[in-house]
């Protein structure tokens, strides 16, 4: 009987480094099965490849649907070396050392617009997933690829497989991978049976970026995961430091809450928002970038100090200068110009990041004992027709403005949460307390802290006021106009309230609460 030789089957959808790992593989002595596209790419290559179909002696059928559903696959990939060798020479079942298999983009297929039920059903892949489980099921005998990424370490240990503990590793992967395709595909399937509703089972395909040096106390293990749905390097979690020492839990949860605030605000105009324990300290819209975060920073310097600052247009050479002048953890911006990194750098600590803007329709997922809860995401309404007047006066251009600016930040605060603005920046911010006229004296008296005149600016509220408290504490110190969304049973003495101190009031009928 000949020696066997050492067979890889490919058959993969994504064909990067496919080609290269081939050719390693045929320079080694393997031999290789292949499948549709992926053996027409190897044979283009002038590489020697036996179709599944000829190895099998049954054809592709019914247009790529069935074609590596067979016992001799199968059996290749989960005969057990030493146990079922006599099986497989009864059958015809030559052994498979190597899979590499990535699957059908069902995700990317059904995120494009206009993608059709029968168009997305021809992404659900069945063969794929069959021999990822049964190769990582046997990864004792055999390796298995499902991601790109790893082949160069295979190659690298040719003619030979990797150690059993680094194909246990890899089997763990390619687990992970059909555990996280067959989510993508339940989530979708039930979406299309009620749109409107929350998914039955819900399926989080988490890979971890990194290990941080802790959560947000020094006892805590933590880790930076990524949703494998999307575009790695999207959003702040595919975000990598220009420069700066490791992130941490912390600088992350303010990072994202700086970079999801400065996004609420007007895009129209540069703005910068300062971060502080996950609740801004100071937010502005500027003529300038610089101008932004002058008028950001004059709201509460003493919280800014260690602060993340997040800003929606690219960093100059005039605003990094200004920001070398006080301590930062973290700066967030669409990008940096040569000019200010060169000027940054000097700031070995600091932290650059640039981040892709991206519009995240992620559920909103927290842990509580023995489960979790879940949310759609708050998105704000863009739509401000459904917005009412309820005072008798009327606000007046500039207040509408500072109103309009009041109301995008009052969304990232910490409920119960009050902001004071003038000239579209904030004067005073109240948060996190448990009744919403403390909320209010606490932002009044950071105004005072900070030498800010609340007199002729506005406020805004998160959620109703259930009593005209915060209202005659905004009266008392001269606040003009104020925002909130309404629907307390006392709405009528609030509305009473501003009309005794000829205040406007605008109801937005939405609340926006942020536990």
């Amino acid at each position: 009987m000949s020696p066997h030789r050492p067979t890889a089957l490919l058959s993969v959808s994504d064909k990067t480094g496919i080609v290269d790992l081939a050719r390693a593989l045929v320079s080694a002595g393997w031999r290789i099965l292949s499948t549709g596209g992926t053996a027409r790419e190897l044979q283009k290559n002038a590489l020697e490849v036996t179709e599944v179909s000829s190895h099998t002696g049954f054809p592709e059928v019914m247009a790529g649907r069935v074609k590596t559903l067979h016992p001799v696959i199968h059996g290749g990939l989960l005969g057990r070396r030493g146990i079922d060798d006599s099986i497989m020479v009864q059958h015809g079942m030559d052994a498979i050392d190597l899979l590499a298999v990535n699957l059908y983009p069902f995700a990317a297929t059904t995120a494009q617009v206009g993608c059709t039920d029968a168009e997305a059903i021809e992404q659900i892949d069945v063969g794929g997933p069959a021999m990822l489980r049964a190769a990582a099921k046997n990864h004792a005998d055999v390796c298995v690829l499902c991601d790109p990424a790893d082949y160069p370490t295979l190659i690298e240990r040719l003619p030979d497989l990797p150690p059993v503990e680094q194909r246990r590793q890899l089997a763990v992967k390619a687990f992970a991978h059909t555990s996280a395709y067959d989510g993508q595909i339940s989530q979708w399937l039930a979406a299309g049976s009620r749109p409107d509703a929350l998914p039955p089972r819900l399926h989080l395909p988490l890979a971890q970026v990194q290990t941080l040096r802790y959560g947000e106390n020094p006892h805590q293990l933590a880790g930076l995961y990524r949703d494998t749905t999307r575009d790695a390097e999207g959003g702040l979690a595919g975000a990598r430091p220009l420069q700066g020492k490791a992130l941490s839990f912390n600088n992350l949860l303010d990072a994202d809450a700086a970079w999801r605030a400065v996004g609420l605000l007007n895009p129209e105009r540069p703005a910068c928002v300062i971060v502080k324990h996950t609740n801004p300290c100071g937010a502005a819209l500027g003529e300038s970038p610089a101008h932004a975060y002058e008028q950001a920073l004059a709201c509460d310097p003493v919280s800014a100090f260690g602060g993340i600052i997040a800003f929606n247009r690219e960093i100059d050479q005039a605003l990094a200068k200004a920001l070398c002048e006080r301590f930062v953890e973290v700066i967030l911006a669409p990008s940096f110009s040569p000019a200010a990194l060169e000027l940054l750098s000097r700031k070995t600590n600091l932290r650059l990041l640039a981040p892709t803007r991206s519009t995240s329709d992620a559920l909103d997922v927290r842990p509580i004992d023995g489960g979790w809860l879940v949310q759609q995401p708050d998105a704000p309404a863009a739509d401000e027709s459904a917005w009412t007047v309820a005072s008798r006066r009327q606000p007046a251009p500039g207040e509408l403005a500072d109103l309009q600016f009041a109301w995008a930040v009052v969304q990232s605060v910490r409920s119960n949460a009050i902001v004071y603005a003038r000239a579209e920046a904030t004067i005073g911010i109240g948060a996190g307390q448990m009744s919403r006229v403390d909320s209010a004296r606490i932002g009044a008296w950071k105004a005072a802290e900070a030498k800010l005149e609340l007199a002729g600016g506005v406020m805004a509220s998160d959620a109703f006021f259930p009593f005209a408290d915060s209202i005659e504490t905004a009266a008392e110190r001269g606040i003009r106009a104020v925002i909130q969304p309404g629907g307390s049973m006392r709405d009528e003495e609030v509305i009473a309230a501003c009309n005794q101190h000829d205040m406007a009031m605008i109801l937005t009928g939405r609340r926006h609460f942020r536990h």
